[in-house]
């Protein structure tokens, strides 16, 4: 198959803080945490369907991390992207799979044409009013739209830490998000680099969701761990040098729990399904 890439004229730009990841989508390809087959087998089960085959749609596929296990899997999957770094960066990684820039508001696709639409820490960037009847119409009668996130484990208490750090980094150095977690204010900033928290993800209340939790972990390098946090929306709109000294710090706090240099991260993959 050769790669597409086709713009869609009817989508609104992105938010610019969406679109922030442009500038580092290599470090974000390379550093962000994939996905267990625990969470595929969860999106099988609660969709009603095997992935083989199925006619997907992956919107805010970012560098393609949800994109290719999806293809591994057997699904027929197409990308959706508005960012042209991270476009580029699925393109290169990617090159079997198309790729149509645009994004949920606005999905240039034919109604009933989809048997599965995926979201992967990506709804949180839509304008849901838009983004749900969007999917809906996309859909297939029986269709599945499954949104999920991964979250760091907040019961880790190396985790938990790290949590709180980021939150007086995020509170002193961007204040203007000085508000409640319910509005993107300071604990959203937080647990931007830990995963989108549960208030900010918007579902639509006119759909029936299913929820399922899947909690896994990964062992990375303490450079992969940092790289990581830092390809998070928050640092990248604050600028190199807050940033750069943010991490510095956390590399001396995470050498004292890993002095082998290796960081066990934790997760649990935060999954709603809902059936058109």
């Amino acid at each position: 198959m050769t790669t597409t890439e086709t713009p869609n004229p009817g989508s609104r730009p992105a938010p610019p803080r969406a679109l922030s990841f442009d500038r580092a989508a290599a470090q974000y390809g390379a550093a962000r945490p994939g996905y267990p087959d625990a969470l595929l087998d969860s999106v099988e089960e609660l969709a009603g369907r095997p992935l083989r085959g199925a006619r997907a749609l992956d919107v805010g596929a970012g560098t393609g991390i949800s994109t290719r296990r999806l293809r591994d899997r057997g699904a027929a999957v197409v990308a959706v992207e508005p960012g042209p770094g991270m476009a580029a960066e699925l393109r290169r990684t990617l090159p079997d799979v198309p790729l149509v820039r645009g994004d949920g508001n606005s999905l240039p696709f034919a109604a009933g044409s989809a048997d599965l639409i995926t979201y992967a820490q990506s709804w949180h960037w839509t304008d849901s009013a838009r983004a749900a009847p969007e999917a809906m119409r996309v859909l297939r009668p029986g269709g599945a739209l499954a949104l999920w996130w991964n979250v760091a484990d907040p019961d880790v208490g190396w985790i938990a830490e790290q949590g709180e750090r980021l939150l007086s980094f995020f509170a002193a150095e961007l204040p203007e998000l000085a508000a409640p977690a319910t509005t993107g204010g300071p604990a959203a900033a937080n647990t931007g680099a830990h995963g989108s928290p549960a208030s900010a993800r918007d579902l639509p209340a006119e759909l029936t969701f299913v929820h399922r939790r899947v909690p896994w972990t990964r062992r990375v390098p303490l450079d992969t761990h940092l790289a990581n946090l830092g390809s998070h929306s928050a640092f990248l709109v604050l600028g190199d040098e807050p940033a750069r000294r943010f991490l510095s710090e956390e590399r001396e706090h995470l050498a004292r729990h890993f002095p082998d240099g290796v960081v066990e991260e934790t997760y649990v993959v935060e999954l709603s399904v809902t059936i058109r």
